[in-house]
């Protein structure tokens, strides 16, 4: 193949149209300058792709990017039902799998001091009437994937020699009125259960990430933990809020599976503590994002999956804080006042103070 022209330098162009024809860098010249793109296009190759084919083979095509993805996927109508068919299922390899991720996200809990004592729980769906759960009585910190168990959507337990726990039902009562909920993750974050006992409901619009992967958290007000009463309001508050505050309790966040649940976790946390400190630098109202702002972050949230009740909400009830003390409370502008002699409220009362002035003097 001919060597390049004796060129001193080389832009993308040039360098594509090289490795187009076969090329290489070991055919550019000695002391061959090159511009910042023609640099980026050698090293990374791109112009292979683009030619389609180099010296007549197939050009070799880079593997496509992928993100994180831990859902499982299940067929429908194809539960194990007989006990050797459970048993060989809770311990088939992908099933393993996740009982493994649940013990790790289990000692990141209890690192984090998400959780005390035997505190906190995790569940995960794994089939149209089977969800892993974790036991009751065992720390979070030192899990291990003997301690899960698989019950049933009814809460009966299937498989493990360990006791399920009985919180389990109230992450039941979120699957069954929430398909996308195949995963739920509860704990007692400080901050979040500050604002959870102190029956304060998170505010909107301060933190765009917040804003996107968590959207408007719900309270849930406080019934037994373990009870029918309990699953029944958090069931309901979840229905519209992947995080909810259940009110003198703690937490508990839903996502499509269990990492996607504790992030969110991580999220509520993260948030209530932030919004915790900047009510302490400044007593008065805190300064939020735009309604218009904001419902461009709710585009977003649909655009990865995330439904949001609030999505015809109008701009002032996006970033209505008035709840929240301090807060942030939308202002509708006032209307201007009419042509025909509409009054300014202040200007008349400096009439007012000064006519009285006036007449004092006079009366002296």
């Amino acid at each position: 193949m001919p060597r390049p022209t004796a060129k001193s330098v080389f832009t993308a162009a040039d360098i594509e149209a090289l490795l187009k024809s076969g090329g290489s860098a070991a055919d550019l010249p000695a002391g061959a300058v090159l511009t910042p793109s023609a640099k980026d296009l050698l090293r990374d190759g791109l112009g292979r792709v683009r030619a389609g084919a180099v010296a007549g083979k197939p050009a070799a095509q880079p593997d496509a990017p992928v993100l994180p993805d831990f859902e499982y996927h299940w067929k429908p109508g194809a539960d194990p039902r007989t006990p050797s068919e459970i048993a060989a299922f809770f311990q088939s390899p992908a099933i393993v799998a996740i009982k493994q991720r649940m013990v790790d996200i289990g000692q990141r809990m209890w690192a984090r001091e998400y959780t005390d004592g035997n505190g906190g729980n995790l569940t995960v769906r794994v089939g149209d009437d089977l969800v892993l759960c974790t036991p009751t009585l065992v720390s979070k910190g030192f899990m291990t994937p003997e301690h899960i168990c698989l019950v049933d959507m009814e809460g009966r337990q299937l498989a493990g020699k360990f006791k399920r726990t009985s919180e389990c039902m109230t992450h039941l009562a979120i699957m069954k009125r929430q398909p996308k909920a195949k995963a739920c993750c509860h704990a007692h974050p400080p901050h979040g259960t500050a604002f959870a006992v102190a029956g304060v409901q998170p505010p909107t619009c301060m933190i765009p990430e917040a804003e996107v992967f968590l959207g408007q958290i719900g309270m849930a007000e406080y019934r037994t933990p373990g009870t029918p009463a309990n699953a029944e309001v958090v069931g309901e508050a979840a229905v519209d809020h992947m995080a909810v505050l259940m009110v003198n309790h703690g937490v508990i966040t839903w996502g499509k599976d269990i990492e996607d649940a504790y992030w969110k976790m991580e999220n509520v946390e993260a948030y209530c503590k932030t919004v915790w400190v900047a009510s302490q630098l400044k007593g008065g109202s805190l300064k939020t994002i735009t309604g218009g702002q904001a419902r461009e972050l709710i585009e977003l949230r649909k655009s990865l999956g995330m439904e949001d009740k609030r999505a015809n909400w109008t701009e002032c009830q996006l970033c209505d804080n008035a709840e929240f003390r301090p807060g942030a409370v939308c202002h509708v502008p006032d209307a201007p006042a009419a042509a025909t002699g509409g009054l300014d409220p202040e200007a008349e009362k400096l009439v007012q103070a000064l006519t009285d002035e006036i007449l004092a003097k006079m009366k002296g």
